[in-house]
């Protein structure tokens, strides 16, 4: 099979000059060899030509190279090779394959290469066969060669059609491969037209070439009189051997194919578990009559085509089904945020895979809090299918609940991560929460085995910010590390938060971390719209044609028409963490700046780190330190630590050479006002300060 395409290796004289079909068919086994990825599919049929058990073969075509003659091989891979820089479609060639027990068989295989637009070499679909009998009768053979090359031929096209309709995903798929070089066009036919069934009716879906079909028939009854009807209604083939027959079986058809050069057709039932699901009708215009081995052979491609059409609407109503389940469980709409301006996306991943594959679990949040602060969630659920979309759209529901009841982000994170390991699945998550305060830039960071955020500057430059995070959710209660890390980051007015999943940053063969720089490279010379530079990340993704999901948040802080204070800031502080300490000074830092007070930034961090101190030293338990701006006649700041003990604190001299008892006599000299509260079954000790009214 090289009529346009690279010559076969030219046997011995005394080899047949073609194969005999039926021998080939006794044991012939199809193949796909992905040249991007280097990796050889073969079904059992190819296993058992190359000898070779299933679990023994790692995909790789250099492994076979044990079971070829080094000869051989070095044949087969300078035809191979020579094929694909030449711009041929297909080559063939004998070869021998040395058997598990050391005796060499003849082998024979063809294969049709595949190209993009480019011209550039994809794939290589192919058949391999034993060849020995056919080699070892060389007289009988030459007699039947010529009589049966055409069969063969056919017969090699439906072998290679059908194994390229196994990978055929959706019915487009299957139209391509049809009208595909390999396909139709070698069968000897000069256009055909394929109908689908739905209900009592016949209703075309492709025909090529594009406009062969005759007007008026593109819907039909299943008891019109029309052959695609009929087939469809008697479950039986027609075959129409002559401008005669068709004039006399379809008159009306017959009168209205105008200008269409129609000498014989063959129109197949399309059946699939005992139901028609459609038809297929091949048009030749040089063509007189089909003899019984002709007509096996198009019977043969209508049960293949058959089942791959059948897969691909059912893997087109699986992925109906699941788009619309992913996009219900992601947010109809992104809430307005006074102050912030915010972009989503979201990219789902291009075909591939088996059934569902191409639906993941990306998502992402966007949640209006009390006080002028936002909640920003962006995850991925384990795994590509309905299931994963599903349990990303509860994690969606629970985290949006938990951050509004008030929990702060690691308590968010930790009890999103209690509820996915209670549920019924063994699904994990990637997750990042991040707490925005709108009016004062802090923004609290907690991240569960998820990528780290990039913050962008106001002078165009990004990097990405690095968080110590804990493991995903679900695993980090299945192991009992509920305690979750929190980072601090200040959003400054200009600057942009990004969060993403993996699938923007990650590319086959290439390292995480050069992924990263990359995303931040790309950030930072994008447009400064939120929204026009989350459409050149998404355009990026596509470009690249990566198979990950993608999901996408952009936030921007907004400069402020107006001073405007208000708000609270809250933090959890854990005993023995002292970079928890540093960030609360830094988040109260910058809480007072942003609210206008300046003057007292020094001596509100000095206190908030001396009341959260104390109740670390002199009680059990973690600290809760709260700074919020009480609004009145006079403004006022107020600190607050709070802690589980209910014993109350008492001033008392520390004398010249004590070590202790100092701490309260600092927050009485900075402070203007301070006392103690019960809380519960604990306490809170407060300070407030009085800002400046201008």
């Amino acid at each position: 099979m090289v009529d346009r395409g690279a010559s076969a290796l030219s046997p011995p004289d005394d080899w047949p000059a073609h194969p005999d079909p039926v021998l080939a068919l006794n044991r012939m086994g199809s193949f796909d060899w992905d040249l991007d990825s280097g990796t050889l599919h073969m079904d059992a049929q190819a296993h058992e030509v190359f000898d070779v058990r299933p679990e023994d073969f790692d995909g790789r075509p250099e492994s076979l190279s044990v079971r070829v003659p080094s000869a051989d091989g070095h044949r087969l891979d300078t035809l191979v090779a020579r094929a694909i820089k030449d711009g041929s479609e297909n080559y063939g060639t004998y070869f021998r394959v040395r058997r598990r027990d050391g005796t060499l068989r003849w082998t024979h295989t063809q294969g049709y290469i595949r190209r993009d637009g480019t011209g550039r070499a994809r794939r290589v679909i192919g058949i391999v066969r034993d060849a020995t009998q056919e080699l070892g009768d060389i007289e009988a053979r030459r007699e039947r060669a010529f009589q049966d090359e055409a069969l063969r031929r056919q017969t090699d096209i439906v072998q290679l059609t059908t194994a390229a309709l196994a990978h055929a995903r959706t019915v487009d798929d299957v139209v391509d491969v049809l009208q595909d070089a390999q396909g139709l066009p070698h069968l000897g036919a000069d256009g055909f037209v394929m109908s689908l069934v739905e209900g009592n009716r016949v209703l075309m879906v492709a025909e090529r070439p594009e406009g062969s079909f005759v007007h008026g028939t593109r819907v039909s009854g299943v008891d019109d009189d029309y052959p695609m009807s009929e087939v469809v209604r008697t479950l039986s083939p027609c075959f129409i051997e002559s401008p005669q027959d068709f004039a006399e079986r379809y008159p009306s058809l017959w009168q209205r194919l105008g200008d269409l050069t129609v000498k014989a057709a063959a129109y197949l039932p399309l059946i699939a578990q005992g139901r028609p699901i459609g038809a297929i009708g091949l048009f030749y215009s040089d063509r007189h009559g089909f003899s019984p081995d002709a007509r096996n052979v198009l019977l043969a491609l209508g049960s293949s085509l058959a089942q791959s059409l059948q897969r691909a609407m059912l893997y087109e109503q699986e992925m109906d089904l699941a788009e619309s389940l992913q996009q219900a469980m992601l947010p109809r709409t992104i809430p307005s945020v006074p102050g912030c301006d915010v972009a989503v996306r979201y990219r789902a991943a291009p075909l591939g895979g088996s059934l569902g594959r191409d639906i993941g679990g990306d998502w992402y949040d966007l949640i209006p809090l009390p006080g002028g602060r936002v909640g920003a969630v962006i995850g991925d659920v384990q795994g590509h299918d309905t299931h994963a979309a599903a349990v990303m759209g509860q994690l969606r529901i629970v985290l949006r609940a938990y951050a509004a009841e008030g929990h702060p982000p690691a308590t968010v994170m930790a009890r999103a991560s209690v509820f996915l390991h209670e549920l019924d699945t063994d699904r994990f998550a990637t997750c990042l929460y991040a707490e925005a305060d709108v009016t004062t830039g802090v923004v609290q960071v907690v991240r569960a085995g998820h990528l780290d955020p990039l913050l962008r500057l106001g002078d165009g430059t990004c990097r990405h910010v690095p968080v110590e995070g804990g493991l995903p959710l679900g695993l980090s209660a299945e192991f009992g590390s509920l305690a979750y890390p929190v980072g601090t980051l200040e959003l400054d007015p200009g600057s942009m938060l990004v969060l993403c999943t993996d699938g923007l940053v990650e590319e086959p063969g290439a390292d995480l971390d050069d992924g990263m720089r990359a995303l931040a490279d790309l950030v930072a010379s994008g447009p400064r719209d939120v929204r026009d530079l989350a459409d050149r990340l998404i355009e990026v993704a596509d470009e690249r044609r990566g198979d990950d999901d993608v999901a996408l948040l952009v936030l921007s802080r907004r400069a402020l028409d107006t001073p405007r204070v208000g708000g609270r800031v809250r933090r959890h502080v854990a005993p023995g963490d002292p970079r928890a300490l540093a960030e609360t000074r830094r988040m109260i830092r910058a809480a007072v700046r942003a609210w206008g007070d300046e003057d007292h930034a020094d001596a509100v961090e000095l206190v908030a780190d001396e009341l959260v101190t104390n109740a670390l030293m002199h009680t059990e338990g973690s600290a809760v330190v709260t700074l919020r701006f009480l609004s009145g006649t006079d403004r006022r700041l107020r600190v607050e630590a709070e802690d589980t003990s209910s014993a109350l604190p008492r001033r008392r001299d520390a004398g010249d050479s004590g070590v202790s008892g100092r701490g309260l006599c600092l927050v009485d000299t900075l402070a203007d006002a301070w006392g103690v509260e019960a809380r519960g079954g604990g306490k809170c000790v407060w300070a407030e300060f009085v800002m400046p009214h201008d």
